[in-house]
């Protein structure tokens, strides 16, 4: 039969799907929820350019047009560099900005933020939480997508979506045991708790075995038969797994050359001129020739013929008028009540770690014991225990502040996926990270504190052991903020950079002026009081030395007692009127400033506004014109 003829008989199918390919999936289904209404995408005249060096500007889509069925199970196929992971990325609504063109859902123009609650975006990156295992991982997905169900109904969606994907073995092994193979299930697994009808997923099979990406597809084969749209990008597939997929999108230079169906695809390059070697993957010979191994007159003879000879026919209105309705969203305290039971399940797994933290307080503590042992009370070693003080400042700057710039960019990542896939809001997560992270903090610093604070010889008065605890708990918490900072925007190699490097002037700048006999200029004092540090430091030394503390003691031995009189020292470190409450109040303020910036930082790197898109286009164009130049 001329190809020709071939795409007229499919057309006049209209939509009819081969639910009779795979009849032993029609059994399996999800009952949890009500069967939502099929979905159509359908994208017309898409154009995608990046700024691109000296030259402007890239262009890596063409004006590509195409059609996704329910039902199917579509690959995107291409050269590296084709386009078609971006074209997965815009279709998911996961990249906007720069793209011109229209995406449709069954005839309707697409609403962005209704079709993310449609449908759920799989990245290559098999991004899991760790420490839970495979059930716990779906009971947490299913609290905070299905919000208020029994516990009966989640149990059951969570049940057959195992059963579904073959996971039920698998169901009590933590994340990190799992198998390449297990992982990427796990991972379509989570998402189809609220049984979204549009699946995009980004080389599902990256990283697995022939035998682990077989069985992959043929989980996406049938849960397409369950007439969801599955929609997928695929490397270099095998013809076994090829000859799995219903539909083929196939992508050179930012251009469609072929949107049809596998069987189509070797008549369709017999009609264009090219024939495929036999016991040749079609695959392979079709991306070989989008690649322009044969030539590239071939991907314009192919283009032109794809333009020509299979032309989109729109979706029905009666198709268009069909759907979803919006999910009902969990509430806030739902989501902030779910994180944080997640949070300290991970929280109490990660068991070595908390024993690696209070080893190394209780390391600190010995140390820095040791080393300004008995000078709280010591008349002559009254510098020395300023000393004590500003080493403490440090302890607290740098031991919170490092593993979060090593761990947070990672958690970000998982943030990003899961908030794209409107898992929860960003607020109650940010709630239940401060809140699940503060009694941990709290304890193991208090086990410093308490060590220090005694063997040092401080003054065992309750208000100024609490003022001093006070103090070192608001500097901890100000660096870990700082660090939160730094991590939601740089990676783990930048931010360890960044971070450290910050705090120098910081230090530096807050020691201007001790032991001065004269003020002050007004611009240094400027500059010292905008390092939260000074603050801490005045606040350690005036709950130490302030609110008339009595004569210090001298040894008989010693001729010489010079800073035996608090009063003396504060006159010399410049801290005599120095109000401890305004320095408490100043690390709070800077602490819940601290907070905010943070906050926005996360957001703008989830949902970044017109601002942030500018500053990232400019860092992208310094960095194509600097690898240019290089």
């Amino acid at each position: 039969m001329p190809i020709k003829s071939e795409f007229k008989a499919k057309k006049s199918i209209d939509g009819t799907r081969e639910c009779t390919k795979h009849a032993a999936t029609q059994n399996v289904s999800l009952s949890h929820l009500k069967k939502l209404p099929p979905i159509d995408i359908e994208f017309n005249d898409l154009t995608y350019t990046i700024p691109y060096g000296r030259k402007g500007s890239k262009v890596i889509l063409r004006g590509v047009c195409g059609q996704f069925r329910s039902g199917e199970l579509t690959t995107i196929l291409g050269p590296s560099g084709a386009g078609k992971s971006t074209l997965l990325n815009i279709l998911a609504a996961y990249k906007l900005t720069g793209v011109t063109g229209q995406v449709s859902t069954n005839g309707q123009l697409r609403d962005v933020e209704s079709f993310k609650k449609m449908s759920c975006y799989i990245m290559q990156e098999d991004l899991i939480q760790p420490r839970l295992t495979v059930f716990e991982a779906m009971q947490f997905a299913v609290d905070l997508k299905l919000g208020h169900i029994s516990k009966a109904t989640k149990l059951t969606a969570i049940e057959e979506i195992l059963d579904i994907l073959r996971l039920t073995r698998a169901k009590d092994t933590i994340s990190e045991r799992l198998s390449g193979g297990e992982k990427k299930r796990l991972s379509i697994a989570l998402e189809l708790v609220n049984n979204p009808p549009v699946i995009f997923l980004d080389e599902p099979t990256s990283g697995l075995d022939e035998t682990s990406a077989a069985q992959c597809i043929e989980l996406l084969e049938r849960l397409a038969r369950l007439g969801r749209t599955v929609i997928c990008s695929i490397h270099t597939p095998s013809a076994r797994i090829f000859a799995k997929f219903d539909h083929v999108y196939v992508v050179a230079n930012g251009q469609c050359v072929y949107r049809n169906t596998v069987q189509n695809l070797v008549p369709f390059l017999q009609q264009v001129g090219l024939e495929c070697p036999k016991h040749y993957n079609p695959a392979d010979f079709v991306i070989d020739v989008s690649a322009g191994e044969y030539g590239p007159e071939w991907i314009t003879r192919m283009m032109n013929f794809v333009d020509t000879e299979m032309p989109i026919v729109p979706v029905s209105r009666s198709t268009a008028s069909n759907l979803p309705e919006k999910t009902l969203k969990v509430s806030w305290y739902d989501q902030f009540v779910v994180l944080s039971r997640r949070m300290f399940l991970q929280l109490y797994r990660n068991r070595s770690y908390m024993y690696l933290k209070i080893g190394l307080h209780i390391f600190l503590g010995f140390i820095i014991g040791g080393l300004f042992l008995d000078v709280g009370n010591d008349g002559t070693k009254t510098l020395f225990n300023f000393g004590f003080c500003f080493a403490c400042l440090i302890i607290f700057l740098y031991v919170p502040m490092l593993p979060v710039l090593m761990q947070f960019p990672a958690e970000v990542q998982l943030i990003k996926r899961e908030y794209f896939n409107m898992w929860y809001d960003l607020s109650p997560y940010y709630c239940a990270f401060t809140v699940v992270n503060l009694p941990a903090q709290i304890f193991v610093s208090s086990i410093y504190l308490s060590m220090v604070y005694v063997i040092t010889g401080q003054p065992m008065e309750l208000f100024r052991c609490t003022m001093f605890f006070s103090i070192c708990f608001l500097c901890m918490f100000i660096a870990e903020s700082m660090a939160l900072a730094i991590a939601t925007m740089l990676n783990i190699v930048n931010g360890t950079f960044v971070g450290p490097a910050i705090t120098v002037p910081l230090m530096l700048v807050a020691v201007q002026g001790l032991g001065e006999m004269q003020d002050l200029p007004f611009y240094r004092k400027l500059i010292m009081y905008l390092s939260y540090i000074r603050y801490g430091l005045e606040g350690l030394i005036t709950a130490l030395y302030g609110f008339n503390r009595e004569q210090l003691y001298c040894p008989p031995t010693e001729i010489f007692c010079e800073y035996s009189a608090p009063r003396l020292l504060l006159q010399i470190m410049q801290m005599e009127h120095v109000v401890f409450w305004v320095d408490f109040l100043a690390l709070i303020i800077i602490l819940i400033l601290l907070k905010i910036l943070t906050y926005y930082l996360l957001r703008q790197r989830l949902r970044p506004n017109k601002t942030f898109q500018a500053l990232h286009l400019i860092g992208r164009l310094i960095k194509n014109r600097f690898n240019i130049d290089n």
